[in-house]
């Protein structure tokens, strides 16, 4: 059962990094004001990075433990 909801988890990350890859693409192709996706996705991730590239250390550890999740077999 906890293999099944792991599982389900994975399938639902990786269909929102499709989406937010699909959206990034959509924006630089047309501009922000792409009709369905309604906020600025490259803004927000910039912002993102930006806040944790401020942080330093802590950032970096921060990105070197998200990279980790991400790549998990």
């Amino acid at each position: 059962m906890i293999d099944n909801i792991v599982s389900s988890i994975k399938k639902l990350t990786e269909a929102g990094m499709a989406l937010i890859a699909l959206a990034i693409v959509l924006e630089v192709i047309f501009g922000a004001n792409v009709a369905f996706v309604g906020v600025g996705v490259v803004e927000n991730v910039l912002s993102i990075v930006g806040s944790l590239g401020s942080e330093g250390l802590v950032g970096l550890a921060s990105i070197a433990v998200i990279y980790s999740l991400f790549n998990r077999q």
